[in-house]
């Protein structure tokens, strides 16, 4: 009696937790109704606040619902995808005043038992995103899943440089109040791609707590997941992000974090002085930084450089930083100088081109080839200055600290 008072008491300030925090759990689905009233039922345990999206269900799981009293529901005719289906659920939240939604799947993969988790999370770090990290090394985790689920993680730390170990758990806290400005693309599984690099990108800080989670066995498993369109969906959004990530979204963090002192000071001590991370990175990423600054991708070589450096795990602020060498200011000079060391090469067929602030891309049209030994010339001396300058820079400041200590 002792044991079922405690656990009443405990849900009643998981309740109150809840209503203080104005959070609420949304549940999507779609011709789930085999699981849909545990889910459902369980959730109503912890929270009266709780919506359920039906995503256009052909099965039982209208007469399902007009079975649960309480809950807020979304409904429409034709099934339009999980991601649109989550997206209303917001918009519903939103209209309800809620600042949080947590979604739960509703086929039975996740447990009720740990919404306490998110919560503890969000007193911890509120305004985060929190995921709901499975554990998918356990032997019922289909093998598609875990590899699925590795392909997520990389690409998700390519576009936004956080390492998460689950990316594509559905169970997930929302902060919704910072996100209802934001418009979204897509309206299938890859939503949930979408709406975690995004929320990464407006600064949201996106966090992982573990959860238990339960894969049924094959005959019973229910999943609309179909592998060749929706990872073909997922790729190309992928490599949308990518792009938008390299061309845009890290330019704009590092040059946003210059003219601001105390991410200037932090940028120095994480990737100048780091005394975790080997010289010899430091020195290797300024010079490569500075190579493909140099080379004539014109249009390519930041993209080429971030790529490359997240290939060969090189400091990837650093090579930002030093493939700037080729800012508009600098072009004339380099054109200048790489027409110039190309001469070198051509010998007697080498072409003069006098050195002006007009110099652009169409100076060089006569003689391509001219410019092209150039510039790979002199991307090359460049980088290896560069590499020495760093070397020096870091071998005196370490000759400074031995004389601090």
């Amino acid at each position: 009696m002792y044991n079922s008072e405690l656990l009443m008491e405990k849900k009643d300030v998981l309740r109150e937790a809840f209503n203080d925090h104005r959070v609420c759990v949304i549940i999507p689905t779609y011709n789930n109704s085999r699981t849909l009233r545990k889910v459902v039922e369980d959730v109503a345990a912890y929270t009266s606040s709780i919506i359920v999206v039906n995503d256009g269900s052909t099965d039982d799981t209208t007469g399902i619902l007009e079975q649960l009293p309480g809950i807020a529901l979304v409904s429409y005719p034709v099934n339009q995808g999980k991601g649109w289906a989550i997206r209303q659920g917001f918009v519903k939240a939103l209209s309800l005043g809620y600042q949080y939604a947590i979604t739960i799947d509703s086929d039975g993969q996740h447990f009720a038992k740990d919404l306490p988790i998110f919560l503890e999370q969000l007193k911890v770090s509120p305004g985060a995103l929190i995921i709901g990290a499975r554990n998918m090394h356990q032997e019922s985790v289909p093998g598609k899943s875990s590899f699925g689920n590795r392909f997520s993680n990389f690409w998700f730390r390519v576009e936004t440089g956080i390492k998460l170990p689950d990316t594509q758990s559905g169970y997930r806290l929302y902060p919704i109040s910072l996100m209802k400005e934001m418009r979204f693309f897509t309206k299938k599984y890859e939503f949930e791609i979408e709406v975690l690099v995004r929320a990464a990108w407006k600064d949201i800080p996106v966090f992982s707590a573990p959860v238990s989670v339960y894969y049924a066995p094959g005959s019973e498993r229910v999943s609309h997941f179909r592998p060749f369109k929706d990872f073909f969906r997922i790729s190309v959004l992928n490599t949308m992000l990518v792009l938008i990530a390299v061309l845009y979204i890290k330019p704009r963090n590092f040059f946003r974090g210059i003219f601001i002192k105390e991410k200037r000071d932090n940028f120095i001590k994480e990737h100048l002085i780091n005394i975790h991370e080997p010289k010899h990175v430091k020195i290797f990423s300024v010079a490569f930084g500075v190579f493909m600054g140099i080379v004539p991708i014109w249009g390519f070589q930041l993209v080429s450089a971030i790529f490359l450096s997240i290939l060969l795990r090189l400091n990837k602020a650093l090579v930002i930083l030093a493939a700037h060498i080729s800012i508009p200011p600098m072009i004339p000079l380099i054109i200048y100088l790489s027409y110039k060391t190309g001469a070198v090469w051509m010998r007697e067929k080498g072409e003069d081109l006098a050195f002006t602030y007009g110099i652009t891309f169409n100076s060089i049209h006569h003689n391509f080839q001219q410019y092209l030994y150039g510039s790979i010339t002199l991307a090359v001396i460049a980088a290896l200055a560069g590499g020495l300058i760093t070397w020096t820079i870091l071998a005196l400041f370490r000759k400074k600290q031995g004389a601090v200590a």
